[in-house]
């Protein structure tokens, strides 16, 4: 003990501050356990919600003063994981289960209680995602189209911008990357409700409380129009899975690897074809109101003439030139080699595909929503 003091001597403030911060850490730790008690014994066992946000926002708290109560530590820092932004989803997320599972007595009120929770979940990290792009079509529809374009320009702008300044002069890496998208989201969703809100024609706020019996119609109109485009999705994915499940089988590692090239081509030029008959959505949509129907069928005509105009011209470009295009996602000799033909076969009918898009549009646009789907 004696040498070790002299060893102490000229450290005697950190050699007693050292010890009181363990300790101090150690008390914090044991709070943790006492907290989710207090949750458990009072919260859930009482039913009180509200003492449920309160005592997960205070572990929330608790972790970001520094415990390390979350998976990678503690600290304010811990805002920059990945895995923060879940932590603070599960919040609500667990208040909506236990809301819906309440007075659940069987399997499926349960099963929906929980994935109405998980559905939460996920809708708050794509919230400023789903302002800018799912309230786009407002703008649109008012006829401020290039105000519509603006807003996605702004927030592809800002990615481009702070991508470089996060990733690479602060040091944050894959971090600063999903920080720079974030911000660049919430950049583009603030200028669309700034819009909408304050110098719109028709402006937009949030329904009251009684307004909401009232909106029930129009909700369901909504997701009854949505489901064509969401079944649309759902088939690209479904036929996706099962053709990297046959690659995986029958052609190997250099298959899997073409898919994705395939994928992102057609998606490249489906773009340019999703964009227009959006955006003659809403003039057919607005002549059909109005009674007009020669400008309903001008607008389809105009439609169909520049989706099989630009289409004939990627379709062409595919079959007599796909290596440029293959290109822009791989160098790989060898990759580039065995995508060439099967680019060809995947688009070997591809034009075909207008028909859906179009049909798609015009029944959306007319309310035919069985059509759509169909």
């Amino acid at each position: 003990m004696k040498q070790l003091l002299v060893y102490m001597k000229g450290y005697a403030k950190e050699s007693v501050l050292g010890p009181l911060f363990k300790l101090l850490e150690a008390s914090f730790e044991l709070l943790v356990p006492l907290v989710m008690a207090a949750i458990i014994d009072t919260g859930v066992a009482g039913a009180d919600r509200g003492y449920i946000l309160r005592m997960g926002g205070v572990l929330l708290l608790l972790g970001l003063v520094g415990l390390p109560i979350f998976t990678m530590g503690g600290g304010f820092s811990y805002v920059l994981q990945p895995s923060f932004g879940f932590l603070v989803g599960l919040i609500p997320s667990a208040w909506v289960i236990g809301t819906l599972c309440k007075n659940a007595k069987s399997f499926w009120p349960m099963a929906l209680g929980i994935l109405a929770g998980l559905a939460v979940l996920y809708l708050i990290g794509t919230l400023p995602s789903m302002i800018a792009v799912g309230m786009n079509p407002f703008i649109n529809a008012q006829g401020y189209s290039l105000v519509g374009m603006c807003s996605v320009a702004i927030g592809a702008a800002a990615n481009l911008l702070l991508d470089p300044l996060f990733i690479f002069v602060f040091g944050l890496g894959v971090q600063g990357a999903a920080v720079a998208t974030v911000l660049s989201q919430l950049l583009s969703a603030s200028f669309v409700l700034l819009f909408l809100t304050k110098r719109a024609e028709l402006r937009v706020r949030f329904l009251r409380k009684a307004e909401f019996s009232q909106c029930s119609g129009y909700a369901k109109n909504i997701v009854s129009l949505g489901t064509s485009g969401f079944v649309m999705q759902l088939t690209n994915s479904l036929v996706t899975i099962c053709c990297n499940n046959v690659l995986s089988v029958t052609g190997g590692d250099i298959y899997i690897s073409v898919m994705p090239i395939v994928s992102s081509v057609r998606q490249l030029v489906e773009t340019p074809i999703y964009a227009l008959t959006e955006g003659t959505s809403p003039i057919l949509s607005y002549n059909y109101g109005a009674r007009r129907p020669s400008r309903v069928k001008n607008a389809g005509i105009v439609m169909a003439l520049m989706v099989f105009g630009y289409t004939a011209i990627m379709w062409s470009l595919i079959i007599l030139a796909p290596g440029m295009l293959i290109r822009i996602f791989s160098s790989d000799s060898v990759l580039v080699a065995d995508a060439i033909p099967a680019l060809k076969q995947y688009f070997a009918a591809f034009i075909f595909m207008d028909l859906q898009y179009m049909g798609q549009t015009v029944f959306k646009s007319l309310n035919k929503k069985k059509q759509a789907i169909f």
